[in-house]
């Protein structure tokens, strides 16, 4: 792989202030540097791969923001700007009043050769979303994506720019998208209403957009593959599952609906008679997963691939990934219905991200159950988040980033060592099984119907266990619910208050 220092990296030092300049340059090394933050009163901080370095000994000044942002475009409505014709970008934090008191400035890079490990996907014109988690790659990709689509195979491309990340700052975009056109978007808000512009007034065979995240996105997703336009995007979340259960964005891969099954078809299927099902033909025909740089989870068929994870039966992917030389090895891979037993879950190392929670006391109660757990204070390497009921119901950004990424979140009533035993028996040993997973599925799409607008929507009968988990549901995502009718066909009531 080769990256093209189109956008060198003096062209960000010679924005910052002379003395961080300094210190930088003598930290860049083999050019990994991934970005620069600077906070009032603390020491500027450069970030690598694998470690964080402080600068100097100076601490952040206003004036250090103000030399920075004087140097710099307007900052746009979402707190980012830019440097002209580059891909390095700003963010800007701000106090109460409005004034910047924070900078995070990423360092854009154009590398050359990313596209080749799906080319063969996006060369077939089916639409092609990629997920993974921040900062593994997807603008890259997708950016390298518009170049080839636009100068190899001389295809009409538009980017829908809303960052400016994808083709950098300024009104010529950047090279590294070749000769794809680019739109940029006034405010992220209006994200949607240039994707159709595009379509309607350009005439291109292909769009590129980057993070599609909201209900107006994923309309307009859906509207421009039914022209028959190529969609090239990326949505949130790390992987198929983790979108399936977005009910914002669920509707890229073909959305959910509850279903009603009859006594011979349901004792046929061995399930309950309200079943979920896939509700339309996805936007997306291929997922990409990236799980690291240069290797990626592909689900060719994503039609298939949702319906098997709604039935509980093996999907069939394909894992890929670039070796030194550049060439692209494919192996099958075979996805199995998740096992949720407590001799399965206990194979299964936890890597916990602790809100909130006391974590000597918890260490102690792994221990007295021979759990192997790995506590992280990096939100981003953990796979399960575990906070107080007064955290979760308070909602702090932390807990909202994990939602957002996908990380299941539990909550347990307090700190103590019978308390915390309790939550470990329910992440390993709870009664989570195929039931479990649709019951929680169908409070999902009940959610998400109450949310646009319809007044209530009844579950089908649970246990009292799942009842619970039901109601956290409808709780975390800020609805109302209850409970009616008698055992065993009591119920929970998804009502719009």
């Amino acid at each position: 792989m080769r990256t093209v220092n189109i956008d060198d990296i003096h062209s960000l030092l010679a924005v910052m202030p002379p003395h961080i300049a300094s210190d930088l340059k003598q930290e860049i090394g083999n050019g990994d540097l991934l970005e620069i933050v600077m906070d009032i009163g603390r020491l500027p901080e450069a970030r690598f791969p694998n470690r964080e370095i402080l600068l100097g000994d100076h601490e952040v000044t206003e004036a250090d923001i103000q030399h920075v942002t004087n140097l710099i475009g307007a900052f746009s409505g979402d707190n980012r700007a830019g440097l002209t014709r580059t891909l390095h970008r700003i963010s800007a934090i701000r106090n109460r009043e409005g004034n910047i008191v924070g900078l995070t400035s990423r360092v854009g890079r154009a590398v050359m050769g990313t596209a080749k490990i799906i080319q063969d996907l996006v060369e077939t014109g089916k639409n092609v979303l990629l997920m993974g988690p921040p900062g593994i790659g997807k603008t890259t990709i997708l950016r390298e994506t518009a170049r080839v689509l636009a100068d190899d195979f001389k295809k009409r491309v538009i980017v829908v720019d809303t960052s400016n990340e994808i083709a950098g700052d300024g009104d010529i975009p950047h090279p590294a998208i070749g000769h794809a056109r680019r739109m940029q978007v006034p405010t992220p808000t209006l994200q949607h209403a240039v994707m159709i512009e595009a379509v309607e007034n350009h005439m291109p065979e292909v769009i590129i957009i980057d993070e599609i995240g909201t209900s107006l996105e994923a309309e307009a997703a859906r509207t421009i593959a039914e022209r028959g336009v190529q969609l090239v995007g990326t949505a949130h979340g790390n992987s198929l599952e983790n979108l399936l259960m977005n009910p914002t964005l669920s509707d890229l891969i073909g959305g959910i609906q509850t279903v009603t099954l009859g006594d011979e078809e349901a004792r046929r299927r061995h399930t309950q008679k309200s079943v979920l099902e896939r509700k339309a033909p996805p936007t997306f025909d291929i997922v990409v997963e990236i799980q690291e740089r240069y290797k990626v989870l592909v689900h060719s068929d994503v039609a298939h691939a949702v319906d098997s994870l709604l039935h509980g039966k093996e999907a069939r992917s394909e894992v890929r990934w670039l070796d030194q030389e550049g060439n692209v090895i494919k192996e099958q891979a075979i996805a199995r219905p998740e096992q949720h037993g407590g001799d399965e879950a206990k194979k299964q190392r936890l890597h916990i991200y602790l809100f909130g929670i006391n974590r000597p006391i918890l260490e102690q109660a792994a221990h007295e159950k021979g759990l192997d757990i790995d506590i992280t204070d990096d939100l981003r390497k953990s796979n399960l988040v575990i906070t107080t009921r007064n955290y979760f119901r308070r909602k702090p950004q932390k807990l909202r980033d994990a939602e957002i990424e996908g990380i299941p979140v539990y909550a347990t009533r307090g700190n103590s060592l019978q308390h915390l035993r309790h939550c470990l028996d329910m992440v390993y040993t709870g009664p989570r099984d195929e039931a479990l997973d649709l019951a929680m599925n169908e409070a999902m799409y009940a959610i998400e119907q109450v949310k646009n607008g319809k007044p209530e929507m009844d579950l089908s009968p649970q246990n009292a266990f799942i009842r619970r988990l039901q109601h956290l549901l409808a709780e975390r995502h800020e609805v109302t619910s209850m409970s009616s009718g008698r055992e065993p066909g009591r119920r929970v009531k998804i009502v719009n208050a």
